[in-house]
């Protein structure tokens, strides 16, 4: 593809009401630009952001034996991989190497489908993210409550909550390569007591308990939701996409090599507690994988389980704040969003995207565990379909741009390769309980209003916005066809 300009050549920053007024479709796109030099992010710190962003490893997936019983439970964590991670990780690789940039999934749907509905699937997908990240201070909690009752509730609990969100916010602070070696150590620490386990069960194991099964006796709203929560949020990484080494070539790596560990971390514990020990469905609740380790090893490696079950929580928490605070950068370089969303530390992170995101996990807290996977589930499939929309209409709309990883699937493999996870999506939707429900659709109205709002204040220059002229490559509304740029 032709650029049309030279980087050298580029002015900078355009303020907003001062250009044309044009829209911006972009292919190609540059890394996005930056005051600050800081080391990129490499493709084993990728991997493990990736793990932490979909999973951490199997703590609260014990819920899915609990709903279903054994063998669903077995076959759900085989079979639904392959109904939903795959497509999400597949256009993932195909549209983060065709986007390189911070805000990923947000420039995909604004570039297929206009700003506005890039405005909204940012507004979702930001606030499906937060409402994710307010589990995990309270899960990390409440593991340590069992070494220190003090903080089953009340004010301690309260503060100790509040001191670990500033804590785990510093870090995201100071850099993402830094966030990204810790993931990187917390995830050996959380994977290894498995290993283990599965070790010293080996002689213990019965595998005629695999397969029990009762069809009549299912939760299917807890099996889908605990599935579903486990398994998603492939695309997130995306959003720091600007932030990788060579992401046309790393980030397809990172997803194929994440979606290995994320599928045997769930499997392997689940086929080694429900082999060696008799299965009371009743017990399988989040946090019990600890006393079947206890059982199976001793008390050492039960506390070793409780322990990588709350560092477990912390990498969740930092890996969702990078991607969430890098989504609102992101957007703020494409004037979505008021120019000091754009603004970066001295350690080249988005200083107001995790201000803002911290505050939202700080304000969404009181939620309970049910309604917090419920909710972010429900505005994180309205996103995914506005995804699965951008995808095949790039496919159509821009054949000939360059894809430097493309799905071997031509535009009608594609269309088809989004129906299983849209048919889901529409089952996870009906499931969900209606107070939820009412409250997402709030959430998603706001959204819907709260975009030509902040046009409305850019058009009376009550605040600042901004697009970076950087990542203006291909603008087709100012220069004309898009079909004559290509090669």
């Amino acid at each position: 593809m032709q650029k049309l300009s030279q980087t050298a050549n580029r002015q900078p920053t355009v303020a907003r009401g001062e250009d044309s007024g044009a829209e911006y479709v972009n292919i190609g796109e540059v890394t996005s630009p930056r005051s600050v030099k800081v080391k990129k992010v490499a493709i084993l710190p990728l991997i493990f952001l990736i793990f932490y962003e979909v999973s951490g490893g199997p703590f609260g997936i014990e819920d899915s034996v609990g709903a279903a019983g054994p063998l669903l439970a077995l076959v759900g964590f085989l079979v639904f991989p392959f109904i939903w991670s795959v497509p999400e990780a597949l256009i993932t690789a195909e549209m983060g190497t065709m986007f390189p940039v911070n805000g990923g999934y947000v420039v995909w749907v604004a570039s297929a489908l206009g700003p506005y509905w890039g405005f909204q699937q940012g507004w979702m997908k930001w606030l499906s993210g937060v409402i994710d990240n307010t589990l995990y201070p309270v899960l990390f909690l409440d593991y340590l409550k069992f070494a220190i009752p003090a903080l089953g509730g009340g004010w301690p609990r309260l503060l100790a909550t509040l001191a670990l969100t500033i804590v785990l916010t510093y870090m995201n602070y100071r850099g993402l390569t830094i966030v990204g070696w810790v993931a990187v150590a917390l995830g050996v620490f959380s994977i290894l007591p498995f290993v283990v386990m599965g070790l010293v069960a080996i002689p213990k194991l019965e595998p005629s308990r695999w397969f029990e099964v009762n069809l009549h006796d299912v939760n299917w709203n807890l099996y889908l939701n605990t599935l579903f929560w486990n398994l998603n949020y492939w695309d997130s990484i995306s959003t720091l996409a600007g932030e990788v080494e060579n992401p046309k070539r790393t980030l397809p790596k990172a997803l194929f090599y994440a979606f290995i560990l994320v599928v045997l971390g769930c499997f392997f514990p689940l086929l080694i507690g429900i082999g060696t020990l008799p299965v009371n469905r009743e017990l399988w609740t989040a946090g019990y994988f600890s006393d079947i380790a206890k059982m199976i090893g001793g008390v050492w490696l039960g506390w070793w389980i409780q322990a990588a079950a709350a560092m477990s929580n912390m990498g969740m928490f930092v890996a969702e704040m990078s991607s969430d605070s890098f989504q609102l950068l992101g957007m703020a370089e494409r004037g979505m969003l008021p120019k000091f969303f754009g603004k970066r530390s001295r350690y080249g992170t988005p200083l107001v995207g995790i201000l803002f995101s911290a505050s939202g996990v700080i304000l969404l807290s009181g939620l309970s565990f049910q309604e917090i996977v419920a909710a972010e589930n429900f505005l994180y499939c309205f996103g995914m379909i506005l995804e699965f929309i951008s995808f095949v209409r790039l496919r159509m709309k821009y054949p000939a741009a360059s894809r430097p990883y493309k799905v071997p699937l031509g535009t009608v493999g594609s269309v088809l390769m989004c129906v299983r996870p849209t048919i889901l999506i529409c089952v996870v939707l009906a499931l969900s309980p209606l107070k939820v429900a009412i409250v997402s659709l709030i959430f998603v109205v706001i959204g819907l209003v709260l975009q030509p709002s902040l046009k409305y204040v850019e058009r009376k220059r009550w605040l600042k916005f901004s697009v970076s002229a950087d990542l203006l490559d291909l603008d087709y509304s100012t220069h004309g066809s898009a079909d004559t740029l290509m090669q």
